[in-house]
């Protein structure tokens, strides 16, 4: 298992990087209900379809959050691009049932001390389009172990529309105490959560496809 190794002066200057590079590729981010969160350690839940997603992340915690976030990822991406560990990733070997206990431990580790963790349930990324979800049962481990800790459910949603570059839409759900998630096993509790961030993603979906930015915001867009 690789550890986080996260680094302010590190997420400073790749801030500086990064932000450009948003906006030289998306044309838009829009994002719904998107806004603090004041319960701090936290454990964020989203789909996984893109290579962008963790950087989105970075930027939504970096610009609204502004909790100390670490997110789990997959031992071979994180070994590619190792510059996540800088901004607090830490890996799982999905292959290697110890490994996942030493990942779930260190997640932990992480809530026990006041940070915030970030969870892709799926595992690995799929096509936005593909249902289920199909959580795994890490997130119903952590639940049962910190039920303390809010669930922030997030939904990311790719699209082209009438301009040269992509959008991303964004929906920060309602925080989820573990009393507001149905079952009483991890099994049932990820299962739970896994409906909850599927209806989210489906009603993002439609609001894509009728092009109701209504009540988005355009994140990307310099105040």
């Amino acid at each position: 298992m690789i550890e986080a190794k996260k680094s302010r002066l590190f997420e400073r200057g790749f801030a500086l990087y990064l932000f450009p590079l948003m906006r030289r590729s998306f044309a838009h981010f829009l994002g719904y209900n998107i806004r603090k969160i004041p319960q701090q350690p936290a454990i964020f839940i989203a789909n996984h379809s893109s290579w962008w997603d963790g950087l989105l992340f970075f930027f939504l915690n970096r610009t609204v959050w502004k909790h100390d976030i670490h997110m789990m990822m997959h031992e071979k991406n994180l070994n590619k691009y190792k510059f996540f560990r800088n901004l607090g990733a830490f890996s799982i070997d999905k292959q290697n049932p110890k490994d996942i206990i030493r990942s779930l431990q260190y997640a932990e580790e992480l809530l026990k001390a006041g940070k915030s963790v970030v969870l892709f349930p799926q595992g690995d990324e799929f096509h936005q389009e593909i249902r289920p979800l199909n959580f795994h049962s890490g997130i119903g481990y952590m639940l049962e172990k910190h039920p303390e800790v809010p669930v922030i459910p997030i939904t990311f949603y790719y699209s082209f529309r009438h301009e040269q570059k992509p959008e991303v839409w964004i929906h920060q759900g309602p925080s989820l105490s573990v009393e507001e998630i149905n079952g009483i096993t991890r099994k049932e509790k990820s299962a739970s959560l896994q409906r909850v961030l599927t209806n989210q993603l489906d009603g993002l979906r439609e609001n894509v496809i009728a092009e109701d930015t209504t009540a988005f915001k355009d994140l990307l867009r310099k105040e």
